[in-house]
């Protein structure tokens, strides 16, 4: 079993670890039943980083794997895991945000999360998770108003630790000026064809860790892309060191001093993905790695809302930061 090396972040019991490699729950097309089965198959192998969302509709699934974790004696007790989830748009109001937080403890069964973050900066006037989203259900979010819903959650003992997703500097720093809990973690699209270095150098500014999602594209997803594991640049260093393009891919990841969030059920991808600590970059190839041209890749315009939106075009342009 593979050990995964952790960094530490402020917490409500001081700074607490958090392993650098956490395993993605988002999926469209797997069952409750396959989400369980390759949980518990990724704390076989290593894994003790979980990231869900309300959003996801794996929160139950993922509670399920624990609970089975610990009757198989694969873990002593729940704190061996760290658990993230998401608070959705649909609650993003200061009195909205303990009550979905509580919702996600009962679908996950537990007492607590690890980390809680605010999935993205906007506010979406819809009863349910899945309702179709219009034109008129999107507006602004107010931060204050969001940011002490979210400090209540830590400081209830609902989560040891709160957060952001898909925010950038400027929304960061009006949390900042507000805070009395500042937020530890963002959430990010990040990968060797969209790197972040500026906002990397930003967040580990004010401590607060990078974790990317979509390290790998995330291929046969909604927001994904293949262009990550057909990179030229990538597939040569790959087959030059003997290593998948994966494995180049988050290697790189781990040498930017961030965490990430990989998602693969394939119980041998799963492995492979945690195969990159022995081994590392040369000078040469991080050279090569940093002339790819960059190419975002998640936007909420044409995604969430195929027509225009002022709300989202702005949460668009701060992203491309």
């Amino acid at each position: 079993m593979v050990s995964i090396p952790e960094t530490t972040i402020n917490s409500s019991n001081g700074r607490r670890p958090i392993p650098l490699i956490g395993l993605g729950t988002a999926t469209r097309t797997e069952s409750g039943d396959q989400v369980k089965a390759a949980v518990i198959e990724a704390i076989k192998v290593g894994y003790r980083h979980f990231d869900t969302a309300s959003l996801y509709g794996t929160e139950k699934p993922l509670g399920e794997a624990i609970k089975e974790a610990l009757r198989l004696g694969l873990i002593k007790s729940r704190a061996e895991l760290f658990i993230t989830t998401k608070l959705w748009c649909n609650s993003t109001e200061g009195h909205l945000v303990v009550p979905a937080l509580n919702q996600s403890l009962r679908e996950l069964g537990l007492e607590y999360v690890d980390l809680y973050l605010i999935h993205w900066p906007l506010k979406l006037n819809q009863d349910d998770v899945k309702s179709p989203i219009t034109k008129e259900s999107i507006a602004a979010i107010n931060i204050k108003d969001v940011w002490e819903g979210m400090e209540k959650c830590q400081n209830l003992g609902l989560t040891k630790s709160i957060g952001v997703s898909n925010f950038y500097p400027r929304l960061i720093e009006e949390i900042l000026s507000i805070a009395k809990i500042p937020p530890v973690v963002n959430q990010v699209e990040m990968n060797p064809l969209w790197q972040q270095k500026k906002l990397n150098d930003f967040c580990k500014k004010k401590d607060i860790l990078l974790t990317g999602y979509s390290p790998l594209g995330a291929y046969n997803t909604v927001w994904g892309h293949n262009r990550v594991m057909e990179c030229d640049v990538l597939q040569d260093i790959a087959k030059s060191r003997g290593k998948t393009v994966a494995q180049v891919s988050l290697r790189w990841m781990y040498e930017q001093g961030v965490s990430f969030v990989v998602k693969s059920f394939n119980i041998e991808r799963m492995k492979q993905n945690l195969d990159i600590f022995d081994w590392s970059l040369t000078e040469e190839e991080v050279i090569k790695i940093s002339r790819i041209p960059q190419q975002r890749h998640v936007y909420l315009s044409g995604t969430m809302l195929k027509e225009p939106h002022d709300v989202l075009a702005e949460i668009d342009a701060g992203l491309s930061y």
